[in-house]
């Protein structure tokens, strides 16, 4: 079966489906790989390195596509690559198919069999296939770097001569990964942190880290899979109200809170940031979905009263070597899902793969994407 990994070519995206170092794993279970050259470049894998390690580097895109039995890539593929893939051909990716519908219909019409690693079910046994996991242990790191980098201040206490330095306060809002990521990062470097989440189930993730975790008269808000469910207008008002005071004494705010398939939740208002002392910070991760801080704009840094806001974009793309590292193993991990005696036959009893699964052989599987087709043809 081969493989075709190409350049990524979405704005901002550095990193790379497959790096050399799984390509032994791949070969074991009857994978060939086929490379675009370049595809590795900006997270400084070589085309020497991969063909060093067994893959053929292939300077003819169209030829890459119309040979694949399966694409991989981090970001969905453009129309024109979905056009150009072998009918009856796979893609593996982040592919996010309620906001790629477009690219859903052209899956079903030319029997194109799509694997979306954001759908992946949250069950013990997918998580090395846990592509949204492993980015977000990215994601949570930087964000800890870029407020240590913008704040006017110390993190850790310092104990001088001239006095001793408090040391920072950051509220982490969201405890998933990402915001566990965070929490731990921000404790190395000597921050006091204060953390929430709607799911009771993270108050002991918290503390384990050493932050104190918010509780707020409210009830908890679990989801399936682990994730939180989609809260009330109603109870996102109260939450806030709650929260307010708690925004108003960091000095730090990181905000992580995601729902899948749905706009983020809005955790910091505007007037919320105006209560914060100048020079503080906003974080917020979830600014590509809707921001959780108000006034977040996508790869955006905004003055508000001199508190900073960073509305991060594709922030995992900023390490792409360790991105690149955990996704590709997460990579090889699903396609083991997808392969028998080399050849490309997925086990759709198997629930991950029909998890995952967005269409195959002409038809819509996702009940969502078939929804959200349904609903804006009528």
């Amino acid at each position: 079966m081969q493989v075709a990994v190409l350049r990524e070519v979405a704005p901002l995206e550095r990193r790379v489906a497959v790096v050399p170092d799984v390509l032994a794993k791949l070969k074991a279970s009857g994978i060939d790989v086929a490379i675009e050259p370049g595809a590795g470049a900006s997270a400084f894998a070589s085309d020497d390195a991969y063909a060093a390690k067994g893959a053929t580097v292939v300077a003819d895109r169209s030829r890459l596509l119309a040979e694949a039995d399966v694409l991989c890539k981090v970001q969905a593929p453009t129309l024109e690559e979905a056009e150009n893939l072998r009918e009856g051909s796979a893609v593996v990716s982040c592919l996010q198919p309620l906001a790629n519908l477009d690219l859903v219909r052209t899956y079903q019409r030319r029997g194109i069999s799509a694997f979306s690693l954001d759908l992946l079910p949250r069950i013990s046994r997918a998580q090395s296939m846990d592509a949204l996991s492993s980015q977000a242990t990215v994601t949570g790191y930087r964000a800890v770097l870029i407020a240590a980098e913008s704040l006017p201040r110390f993190f850790p206490m310092f104990m001088t001569a001239a006095g001793t330095v408090p040391p920072a306060k950051v509220l982490v809002l969201g405890a998933g990964v990402a915001g566990l990521q965070a929490i731990a990062t921000a404790r190395r470097l000597g921050a006091v942190v204060r953390a929430y989440d709607v799911r009771t189930a993270a108050r002991e993730e918290v503390r384990s880290l050493g932050a104190s975790f918010v509780e707020l008269e409210l009830e908890a808000q679990e989801g399936q899979g682990g994730y939180a469910r989609e809260q009330s207008e109603e109870f996102l008002a109260r939450q806030r109200e709650l929260i307010a005071k708690e925004v108003a004494a960091a000095d730090v705010v990181i905000t992580t809170a995601a729902i899948p398939g749905r706009r983020a939740p809005v955790l910091v208002t505007a007037p919320m940031v105006a209560e914060m002392r100048p020079g503080s910070v906003i974080v917020d991760l979830a600014a590509e979905s809707g921001g959780n801080c108000e006034l977040s704009e996508p790869g955006e840094v905004l003055d508000a009263g001199g508190v900073s806001v960073h509305g991060v974009a594709n922030l995992a793309s900023s390490m792409p070597i360790h991105a690149s590292f955990l996704y590709s193993r997460n990579i090889a991990e699903f396609l083991g899902l997808l392969v028998k005696d080399g050849a490309f036959a997925p086990d759709f009893a198997d629930e991950i793969v029909a998890g995952t699964c967005v269409t195959h052989a002409g038809e819509l599987r996702h009940a969502a994407s078939r929804d959200a087709l349904q609903g804006g043809a009528s």
